[in-house]
């Protein structure tokens, strides 16, 4: 898929592709809006990284250190 610089992309948790307004599934299925069809490729990996983020200061209010 190009990314044409304008628009919204989603990351299609189904199929496991970038999909835009005029083709993506019911938004139960999807990750998005990104700004980007490449941003929307890496949805996964953001999901991972803001998780172990919030993990993390989750752990450090409780006073956990990890």
């Amino acid at each position: 898929m190009s990314d044409s610089g304008h628009g919204s992309y989603y990351w299609c948790l189904r199929h496991h592709r970038v999909e835009t307004e005029a083709d993506k599934c019911p938004a139960k299925f999807v990750l998005g809006p990104y700004p980007s069809a490449a941003a929307a490729e890496n949805a996964l990996q953001t999901v991972q990284d803001r998780n172990e983020a919030w993990e993390a200061e989750d752990a450090r209010w409780a006073g956990e250190d990890r």
